[in-house]
């Protein structure tokens, strides 16, 4: 790469239906015409990405807009609790069928193969096997996003040639890393929140879990955000402030879809306003 050459990447990390505070900061990136080189996501991000990389993102962010509409009205874990039990009877590792998000998938991500992708596309699952971090760059599109999004007891893992992959927030929730390898000189991180938040110590069983991941998916962030090299432009977007009780994350559960709308709009505010203080838009090289 030129020294003068500059590559735009936005960063979509991963989070359940809180990623739908990457909605509503892609409709602001969008809306200032920053046109993005690269996209790389993990989980809901990778799907939320693979949307975005369909076409010029003046129009892509219009698709995933109407994605997440969908999915606040209908859900995408409607299963009833005798499927979940049914479920968790016949394979003891998770509670619902990737079913639905296959469906979502065909509905909304309009190619077949990564590679076909209007923008370069990539996400991460972790493989099991291997006990590392895989990306996906080539190859069907479908069974990548279905890997990146696989969440451990809740969906189930992944064979994709030989080897089973789980959700990619497990190795790399936010993966700032990936965008520095592949050349990015000016990174847009798109997130669920809380990054800097203060964590308390679990009360109940069911805090434990969210409290280690957290403290692994922060962990993991800062480190790669620090490590980057010097001349590389690093934006991570505000979600805003959301009303009332959906300011606690651990209401949001996975599949909690009622906070969807007043989500995007808020983080499409604070990141329009963001851009408005900190970016310099004239002279833009977007595409």
């Amino acid at each position: 790469m030129a020294n003068n050459e500059r590559r735009r990447a936005w960063v979509l990390g991963g989070g359940g239906l809180r990623g739908a505070a990457e909605v509503g900061m892609a409709n602001a990136l969008a809306d200032a015409g920053l046109q993005p080189d690269i996209i790389v996501g993990t989980s809901v991000g990778s799907i939320n990405g693979a949307v975005l990389a369909s076409a010029p993102v003046a129009t892509s962010t219009l698709r995933l807009n109407q994605m997440w509409d969908s999915m606040a009205s209908a859900g995408i874990f409607g299963e009833s609790l005798f499927s979940r039990v049914r479920n968790l009877f016949n394979h003891w590792t998770h509670l619902h069928s990737n079913e639905p998000l296959k469906q979502l998938i065909e509905q909304w991500v309009p190619y077949e193969k990564i590679e076909e992708a209007y923008t370069t596309f990539q996400c991460v699952a972790a493989c099991i096997e291997r006990s590392s971090e895989h990306w996906f760059a080539s190859g069907d599109v479908e069974s990548a996003i279905l890997a990146s999004c696989a969440l451990p007891g809740v969906l189930p893992p992944v064979e994709v040639d030989g080897f089973h992959y789980i959700d990619g927030g497990v190795v790399n929730s936010i993966p700032v890393s990936r965008a520095r390898e592949l050349g990015a000189t000016e990174i847009y991180v798109l997130h669920v929140g809380h990054i800097d938040d203060p964590l308390k110590a679990p009360r109940h069983p069911w805090d434990v879990a969210m409290v280690s991941f957290e403290i692994a998916r922060r962990h993991r962030f800062h480190r790669d955000v620090t490590d980057l090299q010097d001349g590389i432009d690093v934006h991570v977007l505000p979600t805003g402030k959301l009303p009332g009780r959906y300011n606690d994350p651990s209401k949001l559960r996975y599949n909690y879809n009622k906070a969807i709308k007043v989500t995007i709009e808020a983080a499409q505010q604070a990141t329009a306003d963001y851009l408005d203080r900190h970016i310099v838009l004239a002279g833009d090289y977007s595409r």
